[in-house]
């Protein structure tokens, strides 16, 4: 039996163990880890963009139906990035109200003329960044970010997030250089997934 814990840090690494074992059940345990990765600033060491592709490989053998999949999960991203952002909403001026010295007021100020300057585009960015994402909607709602605008950037980022990484495994994860190569190609993925954030920060500067 595969400890917990053991699942957690690598769920990929045993997904066809947990499909074996738990049959349809699987979706409803894909739903809720993508949603969690998502939905609370506390949960940002699930695994997200990994297991996205290995969803893809796994749908491309006909393990998993890749067209309950893609909606499924994009509506587990969607969801969580709402529900996080209405956590953010609700407690963030609390948490910053000054009753903790690390978190002061000037940062909520900082945090609320960035998401006026760039906060549409960062929602977006954020879903291809590997933690940033699970923070990203979170400050949104500290920083005050209208909902009508959060909600648009919300879907359209869900829907690229999921279907470029569940695509990309269903149509490369088979692959047999992918296939001899794995883990390589797992940390290729994490690094090319950080490469939007380093040219904003490069375009910026």
């Amino acid at each position: 039996m595969i400890p917990f814990l053991d699942i957690i840090f690598h769920f990929d690494k045993y997904l066809d163990v947990i499909i074996g074992d738990y049959g349809l059940w699987i979706y409803i345990l894909l739903f809720l880890v993508i949603f969690f990765e998502t939905g609370l600033v506390v949960t940002p060491f699930l695994p997200g963009d990994s297991l996205l592709f290995i969803i893809g490989t796994f749908a491309a053998r006909g393990v998993l139906d890749i067209f309950v999949v893609i909606p499924l999960l994009i509506f587990a991203a969607v969801s969580g990035d709402t529900m996080n952002y209405w956590i953010g909403s609700i407690l963030g001026r609390k948490v910053f109200s000054g009753h903790m010295p690390f978190l002061k007021q000037e940062y909520l100020l900082r945090t609320q003329q960035f998401y006026q300057k760039h906060g549409s585009k960062t929602i977006v960015l954020a879903r291809f960044i590997p933690i940033i994402r699970t923070f990203a909607p979170f400050v949104a709602g500290v920083g005050t970010m209208t909902y009508r605008t959060f909600v648009l950037y919300n879907i359209a980022g869900g829907v690229l997030w999921i279907s470029s990484f569940v695509l990309g495994g269903y149509y490369f994860g088979n692959i047999p250089f992918v296939q001899d190569n794995f883990s390589i190609m797992l940390l290729a993925i994490i690094i090319v997934s950080l490469l939007p954030a380093i040219y904003h920060v490069w375009k910026e500067r």
